[in-house]
């Protein structure tokens, strides 16, 4: 079995719950549903984790109570953190997270720490066996995943590639991802772009995901209390799924049941509340 390696982001959510969103101008009253750990990076770590997978995350945090804080609540969880660097004078990272009656997020990302992350920070990359999976998003600077995506692939590992939030990258980079996982207004964008990935994943929401041609129907689900990390935690999932051997039919299946599961939680991790 390989290990999963995320390079990715670490934020604190800050989440307010509204009946519904406002309009563009318009002001809504909310009350406030807490601080909880959040980052897609690792939203995914924390999630491939669970799965049953041997972890380690790549990322900054500030040099302040919510990094320290986030780094012992992974560590306590069993994701290696000697990767997630902190750095002085700048604060972890943080998302401002609207949730409506009917569980669907609205959401600001102000980067912090993780707009340090660095060349010097991917080094453990190097250091990869063929059985190893490496799982990005881009929610860190895209230079840095595009480096990620480089190195990992030549030390042999198998490279997931959240292309979230979307942004565009170089045809090559993204061609290097087995698969590229993206949602539906994604992977409009992902074509509309010109990239043509080797491998890609769409994920439909609660009408499950296909991989290739590969189909998985999402299980129903009785209650959505909030969509926040239901894709995260389809990611970590098939990295988790593929580190272990699993071929794309059982990886995907897992995934989305992974992604309905989230959906049914508050939070975008398992337990997620962030003492700090």
């Amino acid at each position: 079995m390989g290990r999963v390696v995320v390079v990715g982001s670490l934020n604190v959510d800050r989440v307010t719950r509204v009946d519904r969103h406002p309009g563009p101008g318009e002001t809504v009253l909310g009350e406030a549903g807490g601080t909880f750990a959040g980052g897609k990076g690792a939203n995914q770590a924390v999630a491939a984790r669970e799965a049953g997978a041997e972890v380690a995350m790549i990322g900054c945090v500030g040099r302040d109570a919510d990094g320290d804080a986030y780094r012992a609540r992974l560590s306590a969880l069993g994701v290696e953190v000697s990767g997630v660097r902190s750095l002085p004078g700048v604060p972890t990272g943080t998302a401002h997270v609207v949730v409506d009656a009917m569980g669907e997020n609205a959401i600001i990302v102000v980067p912090g720490a993780n707009g340090g992350l660095s060349s010097g920070d991917l080094a453990p990359l190097d250091r990869l066996s063929r059985r190893d999976v490496v799982l990005l998003q881009l929610e860190v600077p895209l230079r840095v995943v595009d480096e990620a995506v480089r190195r990992a692939v030549a030390a042999g590992a198998r490279v997931v590639l959240n292309l979230a939030p979307y942004a565009q990258l170089p045809a090559p980079v993204v061609a290097l991802a087995d698969p590229v996982v993206v949602n539906e207004p994604e992977a409009a964008l992902l074509r509309a772009g010109g990239a043509h990935p080797a491998s890609l994943v769409v994920t439909r929401g609660a009408a499950g995901a296909v991989w290739d041609g590969e189909t998985a129907a999402g299980p129903p689900v009785a209650e959505v209390v909030d969509t926040t990390g239901a894709g995260d935690a389809f990611c970590g999932a098939l990295a988790a799924a593929l580190a272990r051997g699993a071929d794309r039919a059982e990886a995907l299946t897992v995934a989305v049941r992974a992604g309905s599961a989230a959906v049914a939680r508050m939070g975008a991790q398992p337990d997620p509340e962030l003492a700090s």
